[in-house]
């Protein structure tokens, strides 16, 4: 078995083609618990030097968090930097480094939005879609919505709204440092996509998944734990 993106349209499109893409393709998400219990996690995230992105991809054993496998890959930044159309600069590396992976990963967890997104496909989303697997984002934050800000200890969270539609989640963890923005990105629940978020955070804001990815993108190794 092996994690595969689906070919469902370009990627060298216009902006405007890529936010058609997005309206088409967001009616495919789907909230729903979890078909199985998670054993692994994966963490995503892309560093951007120059005209090279660099993908990290790490599986990590849940809940002791210990590294089974990683993949890297560099290519050339494919989409200019445009908010709300991330997807389209980082999943055409993503999807290289993932469907390298020997171990795979129950859920993914991806540094970016899922649904807290204008048309509600964010990058995890998208990436769910593609990969038909579960996935959600933890971002660093907010691309929209609105929140009442959780209490200062860890493990607080509260829902972030767009309107009246509730888009994400608010989650403190580390207590008295800045939350972090949770969305559901694909065939997850928005509780289930919190508790992992908190259940992989040891002493730093972000959760040891997308810590570890985004340490390994940016310098090609992992940081001392």
């Amino acid at each position: 078995m092996a994690l595969h993106c689906a070919p469902l349209h370009p990627w060298k499109v216009s902006p405007a083609e890529a936010i058609q893409i997005q309206q088409t393709l967001a009616h495919r998400v789907r909230e729903e618990p979890l078909s199985t219990s998670v054993e692994t996690i994966g963490g995503v995230d892309v560093s951007i030097s120059g005209d090279t992105a660099t993908a990290a991809v790490v599986v990590l054993s849940f809940p002791a968090l210990e590294v089974l496998d990683y993949q890297l890959h560099h290519a050339s930044v494919p989409f200019p930097y445009i908010p709300g159309l991330l997807s389209f600069r980082e999943v055409p590396v993503i999807c290289p480094a993932l469907e390298r992976l020997q171990v795979i990963p129950d859920v993914l967890m991806t540094d970016s939005q899922g649904k807290a997104h204008p048309r509600r496909f964010g990058l995890a989303a998208h990436l769910g879609i593609l990969l038909d697997w579960p996935t959600f984002g933890v971002a660093k934050s907010r691309l929209i919505g609105s929140y009442q800000m959780p209490e200062v200890e860890k493990g607080n969270w509260t829902y972030l709204y767009d309107g009246e539609e509730i888009i994400g989640a608010v989650v403190r963890t580390r207590t008295g440092v800045k939350p972090v923005f949770v969305s559901v990105g694909h065939r997850i629940t928005l509780p289930e996509a919190v508790s992992l978020t908190l259940h992989t955070t040891t002493r730093y804001r972000l959760p040891e998944p997308v810590r570890l990815a985004h340490h390994l993108s940016k310098r090609g190794r992992f940081p001392h734990r």
